[in-house]
């Protein structure tokens, strides 16, 4: 009976050194930003209720609340991403 061909095995090759370097925690944009939208989107709700006659925020009238809970959301999914 004849013989199957025999498979040559590659020689063995280590892995080369440049490797990436594997970085622990997160950005460090991410908790100023998460805490920053928190802040800002906590005055814009304060500015507006303590004086709701301002040029811009009289103009926006309710909208005023979904933009500072817009803000603070955004800071919500932020937390998110922190490590």
């Amino acid at each position: 009976m004849p013989e199957s061909r025999q498979r040559k095995k590659a020689e063995y090759t280590p892995p080369t050194a440049s490797r990436k370097s594997v970085r622990f925690g997160s950005r460090r944009w991410v908790a100023p930003a998460m805490v920053a939208c928190w802040l800002i989107g906590l005055a814009w709700i304060v500015v507006y209720y303590l004086a709701p006659n301002l040029k811009y925020m009289d103009q926006l009238g309710n909208w005023n609340l979904l933009i500072g809970m817009v803000l603070i959301a955004f800071g919500f999914v932020l937390s998110t991403r922190w490590e």
